[in-house]
């Protein structure tokens, strides 16, 4: 940006921030300002119990304060091609792992602008029965 214009051909970068996300427990976090995400290891059982980021910060890995627990058996790791490839999409599904519990994450999906990544799901699918909604004559 020259002069409060942006230059011709520049790129924009904007940033969305949402949640956070998952039960009432717990303390909030945030890892800070990075230029990209290079890697995301998952830890899972019954719920996501830990995710760890490994970011980008002037050319060099930086690897932030694991969050979670120290629970679960089973791991996924999600290694981007950084810095031509980055993180378009994070999706998620959380509810109770028990009636009357408080809810946690249970399942995570991430996309980049090359690739989907295979979605990590803890535990038992819930099926989806019905669908409601609004309409009108000519739009849903």
């Amino acid at each position: 940006m020259e002069n409060g214009k942006e230059q011709s051909g520049a790129r924009k970068k904007s940033s969305i921030i949402v949640g956070p996300w998952g039960g009432n427990g717990g303390s909030s976090w945030d890892d800070g300002i990075y230029h990209g995400v290079r890697e995301i290891t998952i830890v899972y059982d019954h719920c996501i119990d830990s995710i760890n980021f490994v970011y980008d910060k002037n050319g060099k890995p930086v690897t932030a304060e694991n969050h979670g627990g120290v629970g679960g058996s089973r791991t996924a790791e999600i290694k981007l091609q950084y810095p031509e490839e980055y993180l378009t999409s994070v999706n998620g599904h959380y509810c109770p792992i028990v009636h009357g519990g408080s809810p946690v994450i249970r399942s995570l999906a991430f996309s980049s602008n090359k690739r989907k990544f295979r979605t990590i799901w803890s535990g038992r699918r819930d099926a989806v029965y019905t669908f409601h909604g609004r309409s009108i004559d000519c739009r849903v």
